[in-house]
């Protein structure tokens, strides 16, 4: 039957529709939205990586009126554009039902990186994934919660390696009008600029809005041309410069946001310091009460009552301190202003307060000003319980007043398009209101209702998509390697072999290298006829992280050994899009962090909804998922006595893990070529994981535990 012909009105309001959907980022965590993009331009959707701003610039009006005229095309956007105006327009959200203390009284979420979509690069790891998970859900559950940031115009730095291995940092400019970026305006249309004491300075800032679903993140820019160069580039880069760009940096995000929240009439019940380098603003909220002649102690409990603080970092070292001399030189007139010394300034992060030679700690300063603190698994609580005892002198270090909170992800975010599409189809499309429900994926899982056939389809499919991916990425590296021989790379790795998956950033303390300890035994395990094995690297070390940088190097050139060529590979310029391709192709996903310095970790969360197994050791969330049949443990949950004797048992423990256990199975096929007994273990680990370690469960503990006042109703 044919479609009727769409008026002109009609393509007018789609034309509008497009371009609103092209600036909020619910597109990037539904398909059918993404779909839409892609068709509009495939080769713009590619070369701007999924940049529907940048789709949309380049889609002329005539060729846009013209695409609308097809009538199945016009039927699929308005389709998505209803799906769109119907989110944001919600009734009987799970906050509506269980947090209406929050709906006048919103969440301020600071954090100093988001990672929302690959397009947007203001993030540079797990904490930005985190944050930018943690909108998302907020935002599913209809929490009203806002996020502040910074707008890092050359953001995080892009990667390139060269011909011997070594790591280079490229850093190109954004031009905020080709991003989904809209500018924080008055009611008359100006641009709203607030300032921020930076010493003697008034550093002025702009801002931009994105819109993160229902929810709205606030990104803080100092480019301006009435400050100087110096502090035009304050906001140029994510963690960039030296301590000096870093205070400053912190000084921005956490003063200057309530600054902000203050001039767009945004008056939160909670500030959420997610780490400690937006803490400063406590001190904001300290000043305005001072400055409303509020007596310091009953000034300090204000700020305490309204503010909550998740710690991220397990070692002292990462945790941002500085001198008493820098303190001075950039908040000496800011701690005038509220009556205080610098001495009395630098109390608030010190753990010791009489100690003079005691640096300014940026996590002290937040638990000392927050009502409630927590880690990001049950260890990390542990460890940080252990870390800031000396703040709690008079109490066992088991009541250390630091909880935990376990991470989790985004699932449809992370759910490629092709697994989303089929778990739609098998499942139909209400799988994506059932997060929490662990009844029903164990009943759905464990049921046959889902043949193993049809659940080795998708992960065929799913190593067939990475592979043909990385295919493409190592012919771009080696084509700007002047490699004579490209086409090689056509047909490297094999979408019929057992693939590992590993990626993340080069911390040496995550050990990447850690599976070629032995490399004999490495060579012999990944090139066996029988029972091949081919794992895919990505990552970037911190520009300064030298030794992160050997790692790097050391896993490119056993890339190009003659012996391992096409078993190993290292993916360039690892991102969100990236990580979407290894985690959905990868058959088991290998985590080797050495115990306990990952806080949680939650790559190999992203591998639940696709299908893929875990293998890791015993730190972070996995310690608290392992049930012994969801996937595998790397060593046991102790730490040993050295780093060189626990590098030496997790790498042997690896290595019979993987040649026992791990190998065989994946290759145990029935008659059918099927391996029944691995897809029993994967229907397990998603039945068992799915309804816990997903942020819609972290948002409501954040919720329930620390952002509704006490004697709220909880469920």
């Amino acid at each position: 039957m044919a479609l009727k012909k769409v008026s002109e009105k009609q393509i007018d309001q789609a034309i509008q529709d497009l371009h609103e959907l092209a600036y909020n980022l619910w597109h990037s965590w539904n398909p059918a939205a993404q779909r839409i993009f892609q068709e509009l331009s495939p080769f713009f959707w590619e070369d701007t990586n999924h940049n529907s701003v940048e789709v949309m610039n380049w889609i002329s009006g005539p060729e846009l009126k013209g695409r609308l005229q097809n009538p199945d095309f016009f039927t699929r956007v308005a389709a998505v554009c209803k799906s769109y105006r119907d989110y944001m327009k919600p009734k009987g959200t799970w906050a509506d039902k269980h947090a209406t203390a929050l709906k006048h009284a919103p969440v301020a979420y600071f954090s100093a990186e988001f990672g929302l979509h690959e397009s947007l690069r203001i993030y540079s790891g797990g904490l930005g994934i985190l944050a930018g998970d943690h909108a998302k859900s907020a935002s599913d559950l209809g929490l009203p919660l806002y996020g502040i940031s910074i707008f890092y115009r050359q953001g995080y730095f892009r990667q390139q390696t060269s011909n011997e291995g070594w790591q280079q940092e490229f850093y190109p400019t954004f031009d905020p009008a080709r991003l989904p970026l809209r500018p924080v305006n008055d009611k008359k249309g100006n641009r709203i600029i607030c300032s921020v004491p930076i010493g003697n300075t008034n550093v002025d800032f702009q801002a931009w809005a994105v819109g993160v679903g229902r929810v709205t993140l606030f990104l803080l820019d100092t480019n301006l041309p009435q400050n100087s160069q110096f502090y035009r580039d304050l906001s140029a880069h994510v963690y960039g410069g030296d301590q000096v760009n870093r205070i400053g940096q912190e000084i921005l995000l956490g003063i200057g946001g309530v600054r902000l929240m203050r001039k767009l009439g945004i008056n939160p019940s909670i500030f959420h310091m997610n780490e400690g380098h937006s803490a400063f603003l406590t001190l904001e909220l300290l000043r305005e009460q001072l400055q409303a002649k509020k007596p310091l102690v009953e000034a300090q409990a204000f700020v305490k009552k309204h503010c909550v603080f998740t710690t991220h970092t397990p070692v002292p070292a990462g945790h941002d301190k500085f001198d008493r001399g820098l303190m001075e030189a950039h908040l000496g007139p800011f701690a005038s202003s509220m009556g205080m010394s610098i001495d009395d300034m630098m109390a608030y992060g010190r753990v010791h307060q009489e100690s003079p030679g005691e640096g300014f700690t940026m996590t002290v300063l937040a638990l000392k000003m927050c009502r409630v603190a927590n880690g990001v698994s049950e260890l990390h609580g542990r460890v940080s319980q252990e870390m800031w005892k000396d703040l709690y002198p008079d109490i066992q270090v088991s009541k250390v007043p630091i909880g935990a909170v376990t991470n989790g992800v985004h699932i449809t975010g992370w759910t490629s398009p092709t697994a989303s599409q089929f778990w739609s189809t098998q499942l139909g499309p209400k799988w994506i209101e059932k997060f929490r429900d662990g009844k029903y994926w164990k009943e759905t899982l464990e049921s046959k209702k889902l043949s193993d056939a049809e659940l080795w389809g998708l992960r065929t499919a799913l190593r067939r998509e990475l592979v043909e991916f990385a295919r493409r990425r190592l012919r771009e590296q080696n084509l700007r390697h002047n490699t004579n021989d490209v086409a090689m790379y056509d047909n490297i790795l094999s979408p019929d072999v057992f693939t590992i998956g590993f990626a993340r950033r080069f911390a040496t303390y995550k050990r990447a290298p850690l599976l070629f300890r032995d490399l004999g035994w490495a060579i012999k395990v990944l090139t066996d006829k029988e029972k091949p094995v081919q794992i895919i690297f990505a990552g970037k070390a911190h520009p300064r992280d030298d030794a992160g940088k050997h790692f790097i190097q050391e896993i490119i050139n056993i890339t190009k050994r003659v012996d391992l060529f096409g078993r190993v590979v290292f993916v360039e310029d690892y991102d969100i899009n990236v990580a979407k391709y290894l985690v959905s192709g990868a058959d088991v996903w290998l985590n080797t962090p050495r115990r306990p310095m990952e806080a949680c970790g939650t790559s190999g969360m992203k591998v639940m909804m696709h299908g893929g197994l875990n293998l890791s050791t015993m730190d972070g969330w996995w310690r608290e998922a392992y049930d012994g049949e969801n996937g595998w443990k790397i060593g046991e949950d102790t730490t040993a006595s050295s780093d060189q004797l626990q590098d030496d048992l997790d790498a042997a423990s690896l290595r019979a893990v993987l040649e026992n256990q791990v190998i065989p199975l994946f290759y145990d096929r029935g008659k059918d070529g099927i391996p029944h007994n691995w897809l029993k273990r994967v229907r397990h680990a998603m039945a068992s994981l799915v309804p816990v370690f997903n942020t819609d469960r972290m948002v409501v503990d954040y919720t329930q535990k620390m952002y509704l006042p006490e004697g709220s109703k909880r469920k």
